[in-house]
């Protein structure tokens, strides 16, 4: 079943990928777009959480879990987010779909193996505002849209039964395009400033993996990963032009194109840490925390003032819960019930506030009858920023749907 999909899959979706807007957030205007992924439904509906070992589910956190696979893994998933945008003045709702990944592990003895594409960062924002200046005023619009994608492969070894180690390429590209057009007055005539970045650059993770017996029953499980720091080549260019304001929309009159350097910008380092408890296939919890050395990353031009950035971290507390993994009575007994919380601190500072992010998850998986097969369900509902120092606050609620389906491949054949 997954050898039929694989092909149209990844053809098609990865199309999609280039194509789509991934983030309402006026936030994703600074640096290089919001941070996009942030691990499968199955994790994310944990608080992020990504220290349990799997067998079914592939991990693309921390590659040293592809040697816990039993069974070649197709994953994909998306996500529905609407998001409620506050100021003191005002509100305004908005509401995206995008896909967030499509990967495929492969198990081979003590080494497994994975490969897949992902949106990695997300621009994407409209903003109007207008302020008097020498009793004229002044209206502005922005816009941005783009992002980065990862495309990736890796591979992990089992050192020993209770010891995995893994590491992971993965390559960056994409583009960015961002505008803003002046306006005076109720003048039909305006300035515009388009800028685009098209970006490509290389990056490396490693990871490890833990597991031992705690007594009889209880398993212990504990998991670091690295990510190097990754210098993204920003090719850019910019276009100056005059618009005109019409009842049909905006029109372009005399482009200019302004010769701009191209710039380089380095995308934080990440480390984590993290370890939980529990009985295998029936329930465990845990906690992880990543550290994001985001004070060296910068924004793609030096003409923004109000914002900087600083070390990030994050929080997570999650686990699952199965009543009865093997019941061949009751189907709701075989779902897994996920659940967890989560707290960041971005990096990001704007206005000398700090971008905070917190919210809870709940999540479920349920199994496809007759298979090791399965459909994840996530919730995530949060708040990130703030509505001080003239900024916005964001109440998003996402809604993930992940499909994982397994299959034994190279299996020996006893008759011809």
């Amino acid at each position: 079943m997954i050898k039929r999909l694989l092909v149209s899959v990844f053809l098609f979706l990865s199309f999609i990928s280039f194509a789509q807007e991934g983030t309402s957030s006026p936030y994703s205007y600074y640096g290089l777009g919001e941070m996009k992924f942030k691990g499968t439904v199955e994790n994310r509906s944990m608080g992020g959480l990504s220290v349990f070992p799997d067998s079914i589910h592939i991990n693309l956190q921390n590659p040293a879990f592809y040697s816990q696979l039993k069974l070649v893994s197709f994953t994909i998933g998306a996500s529905y987010n609407t998001t409620k945008l506050k100021t003191n003045a005002q509100s305004e709702n908005a509401r995206r779909t995008t896909l967030d990944y499509l990967a495929v592990g492969i198990p081979m003895g003590k080494f497994g193996a994975g490969f897949g594409l992902m949106p990695y960062t997300a621009v994407g924002y409209k903003i109007q505002n207008q302020q008097t200046i020498e009793d004229m005023v002044q209206q502005r619009q922005f816009r941005g849209s783009g992002g980065l994608n990862k495309a990736f492969i890796g591979g992990a070894y089992q050192i020993n039964k209770n010891l995995s180690f893994g590491a992971e390429g993965g390559y960056y590209f994409g583009n960015i395009e961002t505008s803003s057009i002046y306006s005076f007055g109720s003048a039909l005539i305006g300035t515009r400033e388009l800028n685009e970045s098209i970006a490509n650059g290389i990056g490396f993770s490693t990871g490890l993996s833990y597991q031992a017996k705690v007594g009889k029953k209880l398993q212990f499980s504990a998991a670091a990963t690295y990510a190097s720091e990754t210098t993204m080549t920003l090719k850019n260019s910019r276009n100056i032009s005059t618009v005109n304001f019409s009842s049909g929309g905006i029109t372009v009159v005399d482009p200019v194109n302004i010769e701009v350097a191209d710039t380089k910008v380095k995308m934080p380092s990440r480390y984590s840490f993290g370890a939980g408890i529990g009985e295998n296939k029936k329930w465990m919890v845990g906690s992880e925390v990543t550290f994001s050395q985001s004070s060296n990353y910068a924004n793609r031009f030096e003409d923004i003032n109000d914002a900087t950035f600083e070390d990030g971290v994050k929080y997570s507390v999650g686990g699952y819960f199965i009543p009865n993994y093997n019941s061949f009575t009751s189907y709701w007994s075989k779902i897994t019930y996920r659940g967890g919380l989560k707290y960041e601190e971005t990096g990001l500072v704007v206005n000398n506030k700090t971008i905070k992010d917190a919210g809870f998850t709940l999540g479920v998986g349920l199994p496809l009858g007759g298979t090791f097969s399965n459909i994840n369900i996530g919730l995530e509902y949060g708040k990130r920023g703030t509505r001080d120092a003239a900024l916005v606050e964001e109440n998003y609620l996402n809604i993930s749907l992940g499909l994982s389906l397994n299959d034994r491949w190279f299996v020996k054949r006893k008759f011809d």
